[in-house]
């Protein structure tokens, strides 16, 4: 009775419905999940969960597919399988299932009937991927099957929220969160099948926006308890508060008896990743993300449980720890974040310093007031001012900043050095020189001693914006540099991850040859459609949405015909990417939030952090009494470290 079964049990009220499929769906390992509705029993330390009969058959509204070992059901596919189901009624005693769970959740499934056992299509299909089992009563196969979306009828968005529902993980029957990508073309997933925390952050904001807010709380809950794990990989353990890079829901056998059976949690926390890198993006979207919860829900209580506001300090203090570092900048390896791969980002990487003072703002705004808290909250506030003052200052390029560094003294010993990181002037590119319009300017990608990255990274910059580390008038820069060079960064397809990308002797030593990461591919200058979002976000809170509305218009006219590939190559972004997987999760929902918000601006601001008052004010008198021609260790009297 293993997950190639065929036959699906209904029990509704005063009928019973076993539906038989063809011999198509029995050679699947795909599964149908139907919302189920349940009668709680509590006995002793056991609660008995049993599927409640209905009066009369009613229309189950809700139906999942589950991506398989063999295959996936999807648009017309799903369709055809779905017209091979036969309804065959019969009387409610012969049929009952019981769904047990003790005392450390595990659940057990039990099966009691007196249905002759014909064969094996009459067997119940169990699951793979912590979906649970089910029924709210059904009509016809055909009945259900005209209640799903269609993907050759409606508009783009129907197309997409039913391929972001089809993507939608279970535990225990309630979803907790959606899967990478749900690729049918593909044979091998890797760990494509698996809920990332960076990837589900627009599924949640999607679903969010929707008023969806069930699957957001579980998984933030559930991914809280993962952090607590012990975590090892060859002797060795990170320290308390590392979020997992993903996590699989596995349904095991329970004590070897295949009648029984458990879900279980199985997270990855880069001791099985490629390249075996720590996520260190991972905690800082999981804060950004319950705070977007509690201001689109209402529901403050969940920031409020001791056992969330643990979760954040431990992720606060790892974040937080003193080190061997110069800089309030977090140093962090190659591919701690979405550029998950070898691209010449370690160090201070901006998209992980964009995410860091954002998740930090979010903190200290749902950390509750005690006098424990007292000074992980002063750290914090320090933390924030100093890395406010080094990104804006250190980290912006435009053209008067590059005619700056143009004429640079090196070798400079003195508190009052103008060249403070003994950045050669040669390092200039030559393409920045002719690239970097008049009007406007960016963040450049990393920074460290004798080293800048002058790369443009979409992401950080974009972040910056939402998170108020640029200040309003580089912010406004930003998007102007995005307006004057929408032929390299949008073109056919937003958005570049990076420009420009790495070629030719420099491509092999940065990347180390990467196959994946060829010249304007994946990492390296590939078009990713999933930004499309935070482009949207940054743009409303600059009140220029039309920026990100001639973009997502760019984005229509292919995404669904190209059946929603990760990203795209080329220059241009002409090309499907030549390792993209199709019905990546994160572009479909990149697509629905941008248009969830350009149809509702003000939704944007569960995500947008405003300029702290407080920190604008010691900026500034940082700024006027320690300006940037005059190095002095003289003029601070705040215990802020610069």
């Amino acid at each position: 009775m293993g997950a190639s079964g065929a036959a699906l049990h209904f029990l509704s009220g005063e009928f019973s419905c076993q539906f038989r499929t063809s011999s198509i769906l029995t050679k699947s390992s795909s599964l149908l999940c139907y919302e189920h509705c349940l009668k709680s029993i509590n006995i002793g330390d056991t609660r008995y969960q049993q599927i409640k009969g209905l009066s009369k058959w009613r229309y189950c509204s809700r139906l999942n597919a589950f991506r398989g070992i063999h295959s996936v059901f999807r648009g017309e596919k799903l369709q055809n399988q779905f017209n091979s189901l036969i309804c065959n009624c019969q009387q409610p005693e012969r049929f009952n299932e019981t769904i047990i769970k003790d005392g450390n959740r595990r659940s057990i499934h039990t099966i009691s009937s007196n249905i002759p056992n014909h064969d094996q299509d009459e067997q119940m299909i169990k699951q793979e991927n912590g979906a649970q089992l089910f029924s709210k009563g059904l009509k016809t196969a055909a009945m259900v099957n005209s209640a799903l979306p269609r993907t050759n009828t409606g508009s783009i968005e129907d197309e997409a929220w039913h391929f972001l529902r089809a993507a939608m993980v279970y535990y225990y029957g309630d979803p907790v969160g959606t899967i990478a990508a749900n690729d049918p073309s593909e044979a091998t997933m890797l760990n494509y099948d698996q809920v990332f925390i960076r990837d589900f952050i627009p599924s949640g904001i999607a679903f969010l926006l929707k008023g969806e807010y069930d699957i957001v709380r579980n998984f933030i809950l559930h991914t809280l308890q993962l952090q607590s794990w012990e975590k090892t990989m060859d002797c060795y353990s990170p320290g308390q508060g590392l979020m997992p890079a993903s996590f699989k829901v596995r349904t095991v056998p329970l004590d070897n008896d295949e009648s029984a059976t458990e879900d279980v949690l199985d997270p990855d926390f880069g001791e099985a990743a490629i390249g075996r890198v720590a996520p260190v993006d991972s905690g800082l979207w999981w804060i950004v993300l319950l705070r977007a919860y509690g201001k689109c829900s209402g529901d403050l209580s969940l920031q409020g449980r001791v056992d969330v506001q643990t979760g954040m300090k431990m992720i606060l203090r790892l974040c937080l720890a003193d080190g061997f570092d110069m800089f309030p900048t977090l140093l962090v390896t190659d591919g701690s974040c979405m550029i998950d791969r070898r691209m010449g980002i370690h160090g201070h990487p901006l998209e992980i310093q964009a995410l860091y003072y954002s998740a930090l703002l979010c903190a200290r705004e749902m950390l509750a007031p005690e006098e424990a808290s007292t000074d992980l909250v002063r750290a914090l506030n320090n933390r924030l001012l100093a890395l406010s003052f080094h990104i804006r200052e250190y980290y912006w390029i435009d053209v008067k900043k590059l005619n700056e560094i143009y004429r640079y003294k090196t070798e400079e010993y003195s508190y009052d050095a103008i060249n403070k990181f003994n950045i050669y002037p040669d390092q200039i590119p030559p393409w920045l020189v002719e690239w970097m319009p008049s009007k406007g300017g960016y963040l450049i990608g990393n920074l460290q001693p004798a080293h800048m990255d002058f790369r443009f990274f979409a992401l950080g910059n974009l972040w910056s914006i939402v998170s108020s580390l640029a200040t309003i008038d580089q912010s406004h820069a930003i998007l102007d540099l995005i307006e004057a060079k929408w032929e390299d960064l949008v073109a056919d397809m937003p958005l570049k991850i990076c420009y420009p990308a790495l070629e030719g002797q420099e491509w092999r030593i940065i990347t180390g040859g990467d196959p994946k990461n060829t010249p304007w591919s994946y990492h390296n200058g590939g078009s990713w459609p999933t930004l499309l979002w935070q482009l949207t976000v940054a743009c409303i809170k600059m009140k220029r949405p039309e920026i990100a509305e001639k973009a997502i218009k760019i984005a229509e006219i292919r995404l669904a015909r190209d059946k929603w590939p990760e990203y795209y190559d080329t220059r241009r972004g002409g090309f499907i990417g030549k390792q993209a997987r199709l019905f990546q999760t994160w572009t479909i929902a990149g697509y629905l939030v941008a248009k969830q918000l350009i149809a509702n601006p003000e939704a944007a601001k569960i995500l947008i952090n405003v300029e702290d008052t407080e920190l604008l004010s010691a900026f500034s008198s940082i700024l006027s009494s320690n300006p940037r021609r005059k190095r002095s260790r003289k003029g601070v009297k705040q215990s802020f470290i610069i």
